[in-house]
């Protein structure tokens, strides 16, 4: 698959609103890379206090978009989908810097590749940017767990 709608992208993660942070895919290369947006808005529910007069959308939540791209991908490569045995969860970040402020009316650009995957342990190198500059980059790490 190379292209998800907002549809399909439900499909291969369990968040919902107001925490679904992935509102396209445009390209996955199962155990290679995906690039997915994230269409920022002043409805937002984290603008109302980060911050009222000057919204700025929070750096873990740039990660976080980050993550959840991170965990298409996984679930890509393993062509399987979330289920009650197969679940990833945020195991590590690493090497993360904030360049570029990012507001409502911003595109969030998200870019992440395997880097490598051990066992339960998935590595990848992410990227956030909007247009051309970058807002974001980091090393992610995922496990694979079941919910209990």
């Amino acid at each position: 698959m190379s292209e998800m709608n907002i549809y399909e992208v439900r499909n291969y993660l369990p968040h919902r609103y107001p925490f679904l942070l992935v509102d396209r895919v445009f390209d996955v290369v199962a155990g290679k890379y995906i690039v997915a947006i994230k269409n920022v808005t002043v409805n937002e529910p984290f603008f109302n206090g980060h911050f009222p007069e000057h919204p700025v959308m929070p750096g873990v939540m740039m990660i976080e978009a980050l993550a959840q791209a991170a965990g298409i991908l996984a679930f890509s490569t393993m062509e399987t989908k979330p289920d009650a045995n197969n679940w990833f969860y945020l195991a590590g970040i690493d090497k993360a810097r904030f360049k570029r402020v990012v507001q409502p009316g911003d595109q969030l650009q998200l870019r992440v590749e395997i880097m490598r995957q051990k066992s339960l342990l998935w590595l990848f190198s992410a990227t956030a940017s909007v247009g051309d500059e970058l807002a974001v980059s980091a090393e992610l790490m995922i496990a694979k767990g079941a919910l209990k």
